[in-house]
């Protein structure tokens, strides 16, 4: 079952998909709003605030990618999870929202069951408490408080998509030991069955770049997967 009154917005301009979606996350559990342009979307994110939004990106007016970067922009609404929609198929157009900070990707047509699925498991993704909050953690000039999400290197703040945070968050608390490109999708991404391990690769690619010199400490072994080192290494990253 769904967390008690979490809230969903749809948002397409095929009212059939839009009453579909509707239907079967109402059924679940979930309140659903709708809204049918991005204009629309981004009044109902400011004047409802819902804890996920399921995201077309052909939409009328301002596209699913304007909606996504406004929604990750905004400090009140950038840990709203995001689960784009869309009946784009190609690998490009799918690494481009997932580095705009969707957390998920469901292309047309779908299976509405799955769809369910993927809410709840973002939604328990998000508003899991983490394992060891509390302390900042601290590994070289990098500092994470786990408690408030929040993450600064050499004492200025990173803004992290929710995605880039648990993957540094797992790689740091994981220091030393090697992740496979595996692990860390069934550990960020809990292994969604359409997440290719290129989507790995992305995000560690734009995770180094936000983190300056710093992210030089995430360190790619050939061939495996990805090793934070236990102190960063001076000069630019990579």
């Amino acid at each position: 079952m769904p967390a008690p009154e979490a809230h969903v917005l749809v948002v397409d301009d095929e009212r059939d998909i839009t009453a579909l979606v509707a239907y079967h996350l109402a059924k679940a559990g979930y309140r659903v709003s709708t809204a049918g342009t991005g204009v629309a979307a981004l009044e109902a994110v400011a004047a409802e605030r819902p804890d996920l939004i399921v995201l077309d990106l052909m939409l009328p007016g301002r596209s699913g990618y304007d909606v996504l970067a406004e929604v990750r922009r905004r400090e009140e609404t950038r840990e709203i999870g995001v689960i784009v929609l869309t009946a784009r198929r190609d690998e490009t157009d799918r690494i481009k929202g997932l580095s705009g900070g969707a957390d998920d990707y469901l292309t047309k047509p779908f299976s509405p069951e799955e769809l369910v699925l993927r809410v709840g498991a973002v939604l328990r993704r998000l508003r899991a408490p983490s394992a060891a909050s509390g302390p900042l953690l601290r590994v070289g000039t990098i500092a994470i408080d786990r408690g408030a999400h929040v993450v600064t290197v050499d004492g200025s703040a990173v803004d992290l998509t929710p995605i880039e945070y648990r993957l540094l968050l797992l790689l740091v608390e994981r220091r030393g030991r090697v992740q496979s490109r595996p692990q860390l999708l069934e550990s960020v991404w809990e292994s969604q069955p359409d997440i290719q391990t290129r989507t790995v690769d992305m995000h560690v690619q734009r995770l180094r770049s936000k983190l300056g010199a710093a992210g030089g400490a995430i360190e790619t072994v050939r061939g495996f997967g990805y090793r934070f080192r236990g102190d960063p290494p001076r000069g630019r990253a990579k």
